[in-house]
């Protein structure tokens, strides 16, 4: 075989190989650059309640992925139902999701979208933990051991 035969032919079986490592659509390459969502939750807390009855409850939600992901349902063995809240124009609703951007994040915070855990089986105390799983459309749900912090805590 002639030299310039050969090149192609090593091109040629070398070419799909170097195509499977690049990043495609829906493979979610970690980049943020294309495929499906990759979410972490950070900085999660619950103020110990002022009451027995309710409790808010914040954290981060970051998206390293490519594509977004809706936060669509929150659960609690410690609560009745845990509401997805919104806030705007310092007016706090109810609703039945929140975006989690692609390549960004979906804080949930204090004088903002935060989650309320309704109907408290206990009131929890600084030092416990208050179990949450967070549902997605897309990704896996993610289960957490939330720390109940003072009263006044701000995450900071």
């Amino acid at each position: 075989m002639r030299p310039a035969g050969a090149a192609a032919l090593l091109l040629a079986l070398a070419l799909p190989l170097g195509l499977t490592g690049c990043g495609g659509e829906g493979d979610g390459g970690g980049d943020g650059s294309g495929g499906a969502p990759e979410l972490t939750v950070s900085g999660a807390y619950v103020p110990r309640p002022p009451t027995a009855d309710v409790a808010g409850a914040f954290l981060v939600i970051e998206n390293a992925g490519g594509a977004d992901d809706t936060l669509t349902s929150v659960t609690s063995e410690a609560a009745g139902s845990v509401e997805i809240h919104e806030t705007v124009d310092n007016a706090m609703r109810q609703v039945s999701s929140l975006t989690v951007p692609a390549g960004g994040s979906l804080a949930l915070d204090r004088g903002g979208n935060h989650l309320m855990l309704m109907e408290l089986r206990d009131r929890p105390a600084e030092g416990d933990t208050v179990p949450i799983e967070l549902h997605f459309e897309t990704s896996a749900p993610i289960t957490l051991d939330v720390p109940v912090e003072a009263a006044n805590h701000t995450g900071e």
